[in-house]
């Protein structure tokens, strides 16, 4: 029998999660572990209730989610992998239910968010954020909410038996949500051509900019840069970047350049960069 993958989620069955999980470990056999909150999701690899947590780290339309950034590195798990995903938002409700019958929809306040011009244009709707968007599914299918709407995707509406009202009310249409995998430093890829990275750099002019400096003499293109606050009173920050390389192997060169500029460096994660986009 080949063998089972657990791997945690935040949500339930037919949130976005789970189709980037699948998306991710297509080859392998997965169950899943639904989880309420990203703290539980990573909680869940640490107690080793789950190998793996696929988790949302940014999104096209929103930005990046800086709780999860700090979650990772506390937690003291890697980044094994990333996966970018299309997210289509899908208005949906009870089978024989029409919008003009709807008086609320209730849904995850990011799926609202992404879905603003849609939703401004039903007149006296009453907009409910909940903790996820396949979780409402379901509760509208088990409750028989018939004038309760939500936004979620099309495999919930599959799923839980729901109609789906309004396909693609997504306000952007390339919305997309990079999710991060994570796991054990044990389960770190032994090949990779990308490698987050994070520290502090000290209270003077021009810390920063010495460190891009060099990493740019380094040939190292990088694709993303975020500063996280620090929790200590003083407004300093956590720097995290996003480093593509040609190999692993300069990965040291590139930890002994930058740890004479930066304080509390670590290494997130070195893995390998997804070129694809997920349709949802």
């Amino acid at each position: 029998m080949d063998r089972k993958i657990y791997v945690a989620i935040q949500g339930e069955k037919g949130s976005f999660h789970e189709v980037a999980a699948n998306y991710y470990f297509r080859n392998e056999r997965i169950i899943l572990v639904p989880c309420s909150t990203f703290d539980e999701t990573v909680s869940s690899v640490v107690r080793g209730n789950a190998e793996y947590a696929v988790m949302a780290i940014e999104n096209a339309r929103a930005g990046s989610i800086l709780y999860n950034y700090n979650l990772i590195r506390e937690s003291r798990l890697k980044i094994l992998g990333e996966i970018r995903l299309r997210i289509r938002q899908n208005l949906m409700a009870l089978p024989g239910t029409t919008i003009d019958s709807l008086s609320e929809i209730r849904s995850h306040p990011i799926a609202l968010a992404q879905c603003m011009e849609f939703l401004n244009t039903l007149k006296g709707m009453t907009l409910i954020e909940t903790d996820d968007t396949a979780g409402t599914a379901r509760i509208i299918s088990e409750q028989k909410l018939a004038t309760t709407g939500t936004i979620a995707s099309a495999g919930a509406a599959e799923i839980y038996g729901l109609s789906i009202l309004a396909g693609g009310i997504e306000t952007y249409k390339k919305n997309y949500t990079k999710f991060h995998v994570i796991g054990n430093e044990s389960a770190m890829p032994a090949k990779g051509d990308k490698a987050s990275v994070c520290f502090a750099t000290g209270h003077k002019p021009g810390s920063l900019a010495r460190v891009l400096r060099i990493l740019a003499d380094m040939d190292i293109n990088l694709s993303k840069i975020q500063s996280v606050p620090r929790l200590n009173g003083n407004w300093e920050y956590m720097f995290y970047l996003d480093l593509e390389m040609n190999t692993v192997s300069e990965m040291d060169h590139i930890v002994k350049a930058l740890e004479e500029h930066t304080s509390n460096l670590e290494i997130l994660g070195i893995y390998k960069k997804d070129n694809n986009l997920y349709e949802s």
